[in-house]
This record gives structure tokens, sequence and C-alpha cells, in this order.
């Protein structure tokens, strides 16, 4: 049984705190009525598609790093190695780096100024809510190797 001190006690999915602010963001642009990011419906399609399809590229290959290694992506779950190679060697948190650019990929689509305006809150609650708690595990599991590797890679670009 994994206790939540084996753990970053994280309580609440990542990829729903991004979910919950998107669609709130979409919500809002159709309650308080029609708002644009006023780009050309092709183009805007266009940027959507590759935001999209490049966050879930990013992600896929950080949570198939964190696999080879052993250890698994959910932050709910042990983390039983540090990995620093392929993403993780130039970026602390790609995954969600991932979402992040996926995120704004849809709010792209949908044309939402709203959403794609509440992507910095959605930052500030993950950071607070799910990456401070992840990093303090991560120091507490690894200590100094988890220390030089925050001195090393940044936590974003």
């Amino acid at each position: 049984m994994t206790t939540e001190a084996d753990t970053a006690g994280v309580r609440v999915p990542p990829p729903l705190i991004f979910l919950g602010f998107l669609l709130t963001g979409y919500g809002l642009g159709q309650w308080l009525g029609p708002e644009s990011l006023g780009l050309d419906v092709t183009l805007r399609r266009g940027i959507a598609f590759v935001l999209v399809i490049g966050g879930l590229l990013i992600d896929g290959v950080a949570a198939a790093n964190l696999r080879r290694s052993g250890t698994s992506p959910e932050p709910w779950r042990p983390t039983t190695a540090l990995v620093q190679t392929g993403l993780f060697a130039l970026c602390r948190n790609p995954i969600y780096l991932g979402f992040t650019v996926t995120y704004v990929g849809f709010a792209v689509a949908m044309d939402s100024a709203i959403a794609l305006g509440l992507i910095l809150p959605c930052l500030i609650v993950l950071d607070r809510f799910v990456v401070a708690r992840e990093e303090a595990y991560l120091l507490r599991r690894f200590g100094d190797d988890y220390r030089q590797y925050q001195q090393k890679v940044r936590r974003w670009l």
C-alpha cells in the first residue's frame, strides 16, 4: 500500500486542472458574448493543429522517458527514479510544458480569448498545488541529486 509520504501528495490530476481552466474560459466566453482571437479560420485551425499535436508529442515523449526509466508519470504514484535524460535534460516539467502547449492549441481552436487568457492563472495553480508539492517530494526522496538537477535544469524553458 502506498502512503502519502511515498508520493508528492498531488490531490487533483494536472490534466483536470488544465481542462477545468480551459472549459471555464470557453464557458465564460460563451456566456459573456462573442469574443474572438481575430484570426482567419484557416490560420486559426492550422495554428491549433500544430500546437495540439506538438503538445501531445511532448507529453508522449516525456511520459515514455519516465516509463523507460522505471517510474510512473502520474504525480500521485511513487517516483522510483530521478530522470535527467531526454526532455528532462532540457526542462524539469516537460509534461506540464506539453499540457500548456496543448491547452493553448485548444484555446486557439475554440477561438476563445478568455480561455487563452486563463492559461496564466492555470499555471499559477499548477505551480502552487502540483509543482511545489512534487519538488518538495523529490527533494525528500533524492536529496542532493535533485538539488543539483534543479541547479542544472530550468523548471520550464
